[in-house]
């Protein structure tokens, strides 16, 4: 079996892991302050920009689909360095871009190799190392999603303060060029997962096609109005069609995603709610509330800003890894909902926020963010055998990149163009968040309640072994369904009585 230097290092595939997935994540939070400066070097409009970051957005979603197709088929550690080398090619591009075909299409290509080496790398990384490897593992997880969002305002002010953004693009072309150095040199050839599954072309086509749809519909919302036909039309044919996978992938005898038995099964479920709702509110309390400060403010000074949602990432990563092996972490995600709901309450106070208020509410959306999504994914994973493992990712990150990256162009319009102006657009979105927040830990804990699912320490050295889940998870709604039952044998044999 060919291997690099390097195969079987932690700390190497552990960098590898880092370079591949922050130089994406965190432009995706810096371009706003970018976005303009770009549009007039390239001499293209908001309008076209938009359209980028939506169809970068759509393939990165597409792409953790693709990843578990071509995971079945492919050999996995050959294909990680060719998703490498194609996000080096993308990074290039975007940074040279001499027109906006050329910048969309190397953001394009950096949003599809980012989820592709999501899929593809960190699992392995998860289950691939002994279980004292497996804290560190989810405290870089945590840090390379959300610190790399969370820090992304901030690099996004700072290159804006010059007046310039090719540095920043080269500085992520180089980062992701020491991804691909990195996954040759930790390079252990692995044969393909499956290779007598089927080619799931119809999953893929759903997917490419829903996403496309829904984030160009989305990215409309810069110069059409919501219920304009080039704004509706493909917005929710994309979400239908996006359900329509879902819901193919539940009857399939041969699904390529895991989706029936993580519907049908309590703690996942539960993991996949929090997750879209804490993705879905948090687009109020930081996007807009970032916006409605830009009249006030320099970019770099609202990213100073926001720099408190870096520290909270922190927190809740080294909360992650401490509690990781105990029957707390099922209550992590619900701690960072109570979180996100207070950071929201503290930026609907007053809007605009004051400084004192910004700092308070980033913080503790950053520790909401954190301690939600990346839990619940954890979660939900160890809920079913370690083989399941990257389809479990792959169904959460294709949902939540719907809900976070569809919610944020949808908020900002209504908000936008409400009555009273952005200040009061921005509070009613405010208020829509705090009701996400709310619900999503209402809905995870009443899914638990109802299922008679319970905390659990889980068994990572049987997860790891790929012997059993980490956990039981009981079936979804099991107390009510047996409820019923109850209710119904006895109605029955009262009837059969007299």
């Amino acid at each position: 079996m060919r291997q690099g230097p390097l195969a079987g290092r932690y700390p190497a595939v552990a960098a590898m892991v880092m370079f591949a997935l922050i130089p994406y994540l965190a432009l995706s939070s810096a371009l706003g302050p970018l976005t303009p400066i770009i549009a007039k070097q390239l001499h293209t409009s908001l309008q076209t920009m938009s359209l980028g970051s939506g169809l970068g957005n759509a393939a990165y979603a597409v792409g953790t689909v693709l990843a578990v197709q071509f995971a079945q088929h492919l050999p996995q550690r050959r294909m990680m360095v060719v998703y490498a080398a194609l996000l080096v090619i993308g990074s290039v591009l975007a940074a040279a871009a001499q027109d906006p075909a050329m910048f969309i299409a190397g953001h394009v290509v950096q949003g599809l190799c980012t989820s592709l080496l999501l899929i593809a790398a960190v699992p392995p990384l998860a289950i691939g190392f002994p279980q004292d490897k497996l804290r560190i593992t989810l405290v870089i997880m945590n840090m390379c999603i959300f610190g790399a969002v969370a820090l992304g305002p901030f690099i996004g002010g700072l290159q804006a303060e010059s007046n310039a953004w090719r540095p920043l693009f080269w500085i992520v072309a180089g980062i992701a060029a020491l991804a691909l150095v990195l996954s040759v040199l930790t390079f252990e050839d692995s044969p393909a997962a499956n290779p007598d599954s089927p080619r799931d072309l119809p999953a893929i086509g759903l997917a490419a096609v829903g996403c496309v749809a829904a984030f160009f519909g989305a990215s409309e919302l810069t110069s059409h109005r919501f219920l304009d036909p080039e704004t509706l039309l493909p917005l929710l044919g994309g979400l239908a069609t996006i359900v329509v996978l879902i819901v193919y992938q539940y009857r399939a005898s041969r699904p390529l995603l895991t989706i029936r038995t993580m519907l049908t099964s309590a703690i996942p479920v539960a993991g996949i709610a929090v997750a879209l709702f804490a993705a879905a509110a948090s687009v109020s309390a930081t996007a807009l509330t970032a916006s409605v400060l830009a009249a006030r403010y320099t970019p770099l000074h609202i990213g100073l800003l926001y720099l408190p949602e870096v520290g909270g990432a922190v927190v809740t990563a080294l909360a992650l890894g401490l509690v990781v092996k105990k029957r707390s972490l099922h209550y992590l995600p619900l701690v960072g909902m109570i979180a996100l709901a207070a950071g929201i309450a503290v930026f609907r106070i007053e809007v605009p926020s004051s400084q004192a208020l910004t700092l308070v509410g980033s913080g503790l959306t950053g520790i909401g963010l954190g301690a939600t999504v990346a839990p619940a994914l954890f979660i939900a994973g160890f809920s079913l055998p370690a083989a399941n493992l990257q389809r479990v990712f792959a169904i959460v990150e294709l949902l939540r990149a719907v809900a976070a990256f569809l919610v944020a162009p949808i908020f900002a319009y209504f908000a936008s163009t409400a009555s009273g102006g952005l200040d009061a657009g921005t509070a009613t979105a405010l208020w829509v968040g705090l009701g996400l927040a709310v619900a999503g830990g209402a809905v995870g804990a009443a899914i638990y309640a109802l299922s008679g699912a319970r905390p659990q320490a889980p068994d990572i050295e049987g997860f790891l072994s790929g012997a059993s889940p980490a956990w039981y998870s009981p079936p979804l709604l099991a107390r009510v369904r047996s409820g019923r039952a109850l209710a119904t044998a006895t109605t029955g044999g009262a009837d059969r009585h007299d």
